[in-house]
């Protein structure tokens, strides 16, 4: 759990510095290594990360971390070259 925090953290300093699409990129990555996080460990090493089953909880972080960094990658830079 507190290597998915750290990422997260580095997502926010990204974004309040003005990089939201990086701040995204990273914020979905953590997500993704909750998820690889919850498909390894056994379920008394996760910690917080077990919401759910294995399966759901895999399911949903993958899903959700997928989504954020496809979008993260393919939204217009608004102008910006």
């Amino acid at each position: 759990m507190v290597a998915v925090m750290l990422v997260v953290l580095v997502a926010v300093v990204f974004v309040a510095s003005d990089r939201w699409r990086r701040g995204a990129l990273f914020f979905g990555g953590a997500t993704l290594l909750a998820a690889t996080f919850r498909l390894c460990l056994p379920s008394t090493r996760v910690g917080l990360l077990a919401v759910r089953s294995k399966p759901f909880d895999v399911g949903a972080l993958s899903l959700l971390g997928s989504s954020i960094v496809f979008l993260a990658a393919t939204i217009n830079t608004l102008g910006v070259g």
